[in-house]
């Protein structure tokens, strides 16, 4: 793996500390940016770089940026808001970087901040991340301290500022509008689109929106240029990601790999393979709001095309593999009640339909549940897709879909044998 990969010091005593950052090039693509890259040069070296977010959605990073106004067209403070929210189950690559790299991030954020002027940004951080948080504030000192924030940002005209903002536990506020809603001290609620934030974000100011793991990419892009990021990964999924891998396997953890490695390398190599000496049964490919995958795709590459030809999303490239002995009936009802708990209620088919999966679900389970909720349970969940004011009714739908296309006999053994046909499973 190339030395410039994001985990090369994670393991090493003082990782977080500017000293060691410093000792390892640290801030060395910041003051390259700002002292020999106009702003606009830097957003086009990341949008041809062809780094797409690592937020789940997966769009052009770059792109995103040139949405932000221009000095002389617009002449209102810009922000950024970064989005260190990271509450979908599965995933917590960003939690690693906050916690043995924080200057990678605080650098990524400067670059950003040059290349679309920005005024300051804010990092909006889960509430139960504690430890992180105390990082990343030590961290913040230590930049301010040493002259790479403030008024004159390693001694040039570029004013720039970054906050720690420490959310409440609420996932909705993981959706970029959420959060900006939650940092203005409001109630943590979607908003309406449009206006896009580019326009009308953070106290109705201009504002762009990425995850920790994006920005922390761009210092690697600038340092080695587009040719080296393009060279990793695929044609349209460049470079590497941190897949965090979780559930029945020997090694959970993380693991940096060039986008476009296959699920099975990543589960049977780096991983360590299925735990116990089970069999592979599914994984769910990038957190639980993707739609679960049967172990007959394990040789699926871990990419954004890839992945949406197999049916399913990279999404937060968090990998949850679960062996043959789980209930994909009891699966299915712990992430249907995790997204009937954290709806917002703002949007009545959100509101009502998480909690009829839910409850569908629950039935099925139980042992009480009847032929026809499968065709309910199905039409709920084509119901409450893509008719809301954010995505969190299709994180609740997408994975019903997936595991009834998949595993559909296993909620008829249910409603059959009227109990769980699975007493290996864990316990709900």
């Amino acid at each position: 793996m190339s030395e410039a990969y994001l985990t090369t010091h994670f393991g090493e005593k003082d990782s977080a500390k500017l000293d060691f950052y410093l000792s390892h090039r640290g801030y060395e693509s910041a003051r390259r940016a700002i002292g020999s890259m106009t702003p606009s040069e830097v957003v086009q070296l990341v949008k041809d770089s062809g780094l797409r977010g690592r937020g789940g959605a997966g769009f052009s990073t770059g792109l995103k940026w040139s949405f932000m106004p221009k000095p002389g067209q617009d002449d209102r403070p810009r922000y950024i808001a970064c989005n260190a929210d990271e509450s979908e189950p599965g995933t917590f690559k960003d939690r690693a970087i906050m916690e043995r790299d924080p200057h990678q991030l605080i650098e990524g954020l400067i670059i950003a901040g040059w290349a679309m002027q920005a005024k300051a940004a804010y990092i909006y951080i889960r509430g139960e991340y504690v430890h992180p948080a105390r990082v990343l504030e030590a961290a913040l000192r230590e930049a301010y301290d040493g002259g790479y924030l403030g008024p004159r940002v390693m001694g040039t005209d570029f004013a720039f500022d970054v906050y720690l903002h420490r959310g409440a536990g609420a996932y909705i506020c993981g959706e970029e509008t959420g959060l900006m809603e939650s940092l203005e001290g409001k109630k943590g609620q979607p908003r309406k689109k449009p206006p896009f934030p580019a326009n009308y974000g953070l106290w109705g100011m201009p504002t762009t929106v990425n995850n920790v793991e994006t920005f922390c990419h761009v210092v690697h892009v600038v340092d080695r240029g587009i040719d080296w990021f393009r060279g990793i990964g695929t044609e349209k999924s460049t470079g590497t990601t941190l897949f965090g891998v979780s559930g029945h396997v020997v090694r959970p953890g993380y693991f940096e790999l060039p986008l476009g490695t296959t699920a099975r390398e990543i589960i049977f190599e780096h991983a360590g393979g299925i735990a116990n000496g089970r069999q592979l049964k599914g994984f769910i490919p990038g957190g639980s709001s993707t739609k679960p995958l049967p172990a007959s795709a394990v040789d699926v590459r871990m990419d954004h095309d890839s992945l949406a030809a197999a049916g399913s999303a990279l999404g937060t490239a968090g990998l949850i593999v679960m062996d043959d002995t789980t209930c994909m009936v009891r699966a299915s009802k712990v992430i249907a009640h995790f997204y009937r708990d954290e709806s917002c209620g703002q949007c009545t088919q959100c509101r009502e339909g998480t909690a009829w999966l839910d409850k569908l679900i629950g039935r099925i389970e139980a042992g009480a549940g009847r032929m026809e909720d499968l065709d309910l349970l199905l039409d709920v969940a084509n119901s409450i897709e893509g008719v809301t004011i954010c995505a969190l009714s299709d994180a609740a739908a997408w994975p019903v879909q997936g595991v009834l296309k998949h595993w559909r006999d296993e909620f008829a053994r249910h409603v059959k044998e009227g109990k769980c046909p699975f007493p290996e499973s864990f316990e709900v």
